[in-house]
């Protein structure tokens, strides 16, 4: 894995620009820790900060392709393409010949002999850009379900680009600039395809490639989630998806430095866990390396609520045993999740204040801990879009909404679908967030693919699924990206390949709940993989502490907050009420008064920090 930048401009000459494009590179060098390169045309500049994982000594970029002695193309890369192997075969087949055993050159060589059409020959996650020197020409590319990021700035005379908006941020074309657009969009607890949040930046979308040329910008998409008849009965389809996922755990343990799982004792990671363990037993390696995270007191202090009705520990446990990983529990407190250090870690990460809290900053401090022993990790991340696990799937209430299903629960369970109970009411009326949430939920609901004659209950249940893959999920991939490059470690999501996600979008639900439960085909295809304490366990989310001096610490981080007349986000708040959350005396904050106190110290800090310019 690792970090890009760049900058392509037809009125300028970009080899006078090596300072502005170092000071880009350089803000990815924690996405790329091992190494740098820089290429500079007149046309082009490509920034590299790499992150070493297949390839040690030859995988160094940026990557150029040449013709007698001159620079034809030039690739900027990161992410793996895990049928680099069968590619690099045919490629060779048809005379290409390679100085590498990188993955990154069988991508180059595929530009040159198939044209911009070939990323859908790729299977895997990755973004990159690629310069075309005699075309002039660059593309920027995006695997299809946005597992990494890739962002873009028009600038009239081409574009800059970047891993990561603070990439672009560096170059002083980009100003730190939102609007209400873009104030909307990181309230709003959804993923709109392409939006950056930034004002004049855009994201790639998933799934699709941008064009620069002199003459402009455009965008094409190669891939896409499409409707097709699901013909296979159900053994022949638990099967498939069983077949399926060993040959993409297989593929993805594919790596010259060590790795390890992601392990909760759910089903997800679980059976991750188990499938690496079985790969690498058959090869002679292993035991899998697994790690989990956990919380001081947190036997003592948790309690089952509607979303998590179990902690996870006994059945890290169990898995471990049953499993024989070679395993360790990362326990952290309530001090570091409330340190700000670890907060202002967080969000420089992110670019943005649109966290997940404590949530975000137990992921970073388990990736921290996990790296000290391992380069990559594989994780169980988006099974439950894939196969239907979280419990609103299952809820009728929110299934019948006409709104996205988890703002839906949320408003079932807490009374809002919204965080932003700490902004000042006025603001909240002009930003209009439920009206926001409404059009970005139409736009979606207009794109699902449909069956001819599909509907009622499997109608639905496809625009769920839809809903998920396409507006929730890249909330939690951009969150497993940011928090686990942040320190240098590489994060796999096996269940994102697409293979698997275009066969199990188009079984049918009744197929998906067989036994009347949620995950009926993933919990059938594991059955004798697992022990039976986790194939009978209901679905729990990534845990949260419960502490009570987690709480403690944030309503006095926010009294202090409060007590600053020049808090840059003070006239953003109700500030009365804010004052009555963190005089609160009580035990531990609920979670809607926790989120919103997380929310206002995250806002602060990047309003502050970034020095943005709030155009409202």
């Amino acid at each position: 894995m690792c970090g890009i930048a760049g900058w392509v401009d037809h009125a300028r000459d970009l080899t006078r620009e090596r300072h502005v494009v170092q000071r880009m590179t350089d803000t990815m060098k924690n996405r790329g820790p091992d190494d740098e390169g820089i290429w500079l045309s007149p046309r082009a500049a490509l920034g590299h900060r790499r992150l070493a994982i297949i390839d040690i000594e030859g995988g160094r970029q940026p990557m150029i392709a040449d013709e007698n002695g001159d620079p034809i193309a030039v690739l900027v890369y990161t992410g793996e393409v895990y049928n680099f192997r069968e590619l690099r075969r045919e490629l060779a087949s048809r005379g290409h010949h390679f100085r590498t055993n990188s993955d990154t050159e069988v991508v180059l060589r595929a530009y040159l002999e198939w044209g911009a059409g070939f990323p859908a020959r790729l299977n895997g996650m990755y973004a990159f850009a690629l310069w075309d020197v005699r075309a002039e020409e660059l593309l920027l590319v995006r695997d299809r379900m946005g597992i990494k990021p890739l962002f873009y700035q028009p600038t009239g005379s081409g574009a800059l680009f970047g891993s990561e908006p603070k990439a672009i941020l560096a170059n002083p074309l980009a100003r730190p600039a939102v609007g209400e657009g873009g104030l909307r969009e990181l309230l709003a607890f959804t993923k709109t395809p392409g939006h950056a949040v930034f004002r004049d930046m855009r994201e790639v979308r998933p799934g699709h490639v941008v064009h620069v040329r002199r003459g402009g910008i455009t965008e094409r998409r190669y891939w896409a989630l499409e409707a097709r008849p699901h013909t296979d009965d159900l053994e022949t389809t638990i099967g498939t998806v069983r077949a399926l996922l060993e040959d993409i755990v297989a593929r993805q343990l594919i790596s010259d430095v060590p790795l390890c799982t992601l392990l909760s004792g759910g089903l997800d990671s679980s059976l991750v866990t188990a499938l690496a363990q079985r790969a690498l037993g058959a090869a002679g390696a292993g035991p899998v390396r697994s790690f989990s995270v956990d919380f001081a007191g947190q036997a003592e202090n948790f309690k089952a609520d509607e979303l998590r009705s179990t902690p996870d520990a006994p059945y890290v446990v169990d898995v471990q045993r049953y499993v024989g990983s070679e395993h360790a529990d990362i326990v952290l407190s309530a001090a570091q999740l409330a340190d700000p250090a670890v907060r202002a870690t967080v969000l420089c990460a992110r670019d943005l204040p649109n966290g997940f809290g404590d949530l975000d900053a137990s992921l970073h401090l388990l990736f921290r801990a996990i790296r000290e022993r391992s380069t990559v990790a594989l994780s169980g991340e988006s099974a439950d879009e894939v196969f239907g696990g979280y419990l609103w799937f299952h809820d009728p209430e929110v299934v019948a909404a006409d709104t996205f299903p988890w703002a839906a629960m949320r408003t079932r369970l807490r009374g809002s679908s919204s965080v932003a109970t700490l902004l000042s009411p006025a603001l909240l009326g002009r930003l209009d967030l439920p009206g926001y949430i409404a059009e970005r939920y139409s736009e979606a609901i207009a794109e699902v693919p449909r069956l001819p004659g599909e509907t009622g209950k499997e109608r639905r249940m496809r625009e769920i699924s839809y809903l998920h893959l396409t507006r929730f999920l890249q909330l939690l991939l951009d969150r497993k990206d940011r928090m686990s490059m942040a320190t240098g470690l590489e994060v796999r999501v096996p269940f994102c390949d697409h293979r698997l996600v275009e066969y199990v979008f188009n079984a049918p639900w009744s197929m998906k709940t067989f036994d009347g439960r949620e995950k009926s085909l993933l919990r059938a295809a594991a059955g004798d993989l697992l022990p039976r304490s986790v194939l009978d366990r209901r679905k729990s989310p990534y845990p949260a502490t419960q502490d009570p001096a987690y709480a403690r610490a944030l309503r006095a981080q926010l009294a202090a907050l409060l007590a600053k007349k020049d808090a840059p986000v003070l006239p953003l708040l109700d500030v009365a009420r804010a004052r009555a959350v963190a005089a609160d005396t009580g035990g531990p904050a609920d979670e809607v008064s926790r989120s919103s106190m997380e929310q206002a110290l995250l806002l602060n800090d990047w309003l502050a920090r970034y020095e943005i310019d709030l155009a409202l």
